[in-house]
């Protein structure tokens, strides 16, 4: 009998508050590998803490959370939780690639340069190697021509892929996604969009915080609707957004299709 593949990331009455405003509100929820997992809902409902709970940029409140069956952040001992290091959380969060709304690409170094940082500074790679690397991660999202530009000379769509390649060039087995199209003019989504769905057809592990349901439906493969902190709707993206079952799930839909 062949075992049955765990998920690469399962959260387990995930909580979060910021003081007395409780913003995740026991959260629990499974990716499987090779998933594309959409996470749908209004402003403020909890998506991108979640997201950032799961390379522990946020610490939980209460719950769990694993990544590829590791806990992250912390290490249990007798049933209670000890917070981890920050060069152990750091060692975990390698394996987990981050796509900001807002670009955050260092200004001054050149697209590849850009894309080499984090496999020579946090892996310690040697140079000519990273530089292979970043110049095909590049040439996989669409950019083998601007290396040598620097993020002020590229479009919104331009910069974002390079910060799509330089997370890939992590090698990463789980890449987040927040909001990655909400900060770019209309037409400049589609090729940010078509990258995303070239990774999903490699078989990349990605979770997408996003407005884009034509996205979700045509490329995800399990959506969920979050509103005020908990899961409201889960399922296939394309039984969620024709025939939603819930009626906050219609409400948001309604406003967004």
């Amino acid at each position: 009998m062949t075992t049955p593949l765990q998920p690469m990331v399962r959260a387990e009455q995930v909580h979060k508050s910021y003081g007395q405003l409780e913003v995740l509100k026991g959260i629990d929820l499974e990716v499987q590998p090779g998933e594309v997992f959409c996470l749908v809902g209004p402003s403020g409902s909890g998506k991108s803490t979640f997201l950032r709970c799961i390379n522990h940029l946020e610490q939980i409140n209460a719950g769990r959370l694993y990544v590829d069956g590791d806990l992250i952040g912390y290490r249990e001992k007798n049933g209670k939780l000890h917070e981890l290091k920050d060069r152990e959380v750091a060692l975990k969060r390698r394996d987990i690639g981050m796509v900001f709304q807002r670009f955050n690409l260092f200004p001054h170094l050149t697209a590849l340069e850009n894309v080499m940082e984090a496999p020579v500074r946090v892996k310690g790679e040697p140079k000519q190697a990273a530089r292979e690397r970043a110049e095909a991660r590049l040439a996989q999202v669409g950019l083998a021509d601007k290396g040598a530009s620097y993020p002020s000379q590229l479009s919104g769509g331009q910069q974002q892929r390079v910060a799509i390649a330089r997370a890939l060039a992590m090698e990463p087995k789980l890449m987040l996604f927040d909001e990655p199209t909400s900060a770019l003019d209309p037409e400049l989504v589609g090729d940010v969009l078509d990258c995303m769905r070239e990774l999903a057809e490699q078989g990349m592990t990605m979770i997408v915080v996003t407005h884009e349901m034509g996205f979700a439906r045509e490329v995800g493969d399990a959506l969920v609707f979050m509103d005020g902190g908990v899961v409201v709707e889960s399922g296939h993206p394309r039984e969620v957004l024709t025939n939603p079952q819930h009626e906050r799930t219609r409400a948001f839909l309604s406003k967004v299709l």
